[in-house]
């Protein structure tokens, strides 16, 4: 029995507008179990999707697990070091990437670029721009608030797997790389995973729900360990392959309204 919604966004929930199309928020508003958005996006990103979705005040799971948030507390959190932030940020330098840091609803850029042109307009969010070095003095400084819980990577293909193999060799026992898109690298603390943190928001906010009673939507990579362990794991049709063979079922394009034509077919 489904007790529980759990759905990325990007590439999942979201319509060719990026937003959430009509049909979907019916749909999920006719379900009356909780409903919860798991995420690579910051929480400000997020926020404007629940409103939408009138669930705002649920719990969300930002940063691919890393930050596990209900309302302004804490419940889970994972975070990069400050020694291990400032190599990642020599890195990108080095191979002249676009290096965005981000911290609970911070996220700070060394240029406005075409990278974070394109991030502002799909998330509705403003960064704070800034000098990258000014970024790592204050990330120093602050270190009482923890560490980055994600950098991204966004540049030219091949000086991504350039910085990806060397963010790899030299800091794989301390963080968690991830390739969204082949200009896009997403690197988080080490142990982050959708299903860990999902886990944890069930036994601290919903202990009388179980994985199994949980139907959960995605369609990258790092939505295949979530989707292979929940009840009722379902993959878009432009999921990846990997990412279909983990999933128990396959709905249509996120385009086409995937996720609530599964829902509205299944509930």
């Amino acid at each position: 029995m489904i007790k529980l919604f759990a759905s990325d966004i990007d590439g999942t929930l979201l319509d060719k507008h990026r937003f959430i199309s009509n049909y979907t928020r019916d749909v999920l508003e006719g379900l009356s179990i909780p409903k919860i958005l798991i995420s690579a996006r910051m929480p400000k990103a997020m926020y404007y999707l629940q409103e939408t979705l009138n669930i705002l005040g649920s719990p969300i799971v930002c940063y691919n697990g890393a930050l596990v948030l209900h309302n302004s507390e804490v419940l889970y959190e994972l975070s990069i070091p400050f020694d291990e932030l400032k190599k990642l940020v020599e890195i990108g330098e080095e191979f002249n990437l676009h290096v965005a840091c981000y911290r609970n609803d911070e996220w700070f850029v060394p240029v406005m670029d075409q990278w974070a042109l394109r991030e502002e307009n799909n998330t509705r969010v403003t960064p704070t721009v800034q000098n990258i070095s000014k970024t790592l003095d204050y990330f120093d400084a602050t270190s009482d608030k923890g560490g980055a819980h994600k950098v991204m990577f966004m540049g030219d293909e091949n000086a991504m797997n350039l910085a990806f193999a060397k963010a790899e060799q030299l800091l794989n026992s301390k963080i968690h790389l991830y390739r969204s898109k082949n200009t896009y690298t997403e690197i988080t603390p080490k142990g982050t995973s959708k299903e860990v943190a999902l886990r944890k928001l069930l036994s601290l906010r919903f202990p009388e729900i179980n994985m199994e009673n949980v139907v959960a939507f995605g369609d990258n990579y790092n939505d295949t360990e979530m989707l292979a362990v929940v009840g009722y794991g379902v993959a878009v049709e432009n999921g990846r392959e990997v990412v279909k063979n983990a999933a128990r079922f396959i709905t249509a394009h996120h385009k086409e309204d995937g996720v609530a034509k599964w829902l509205k077919d299944n509930i």
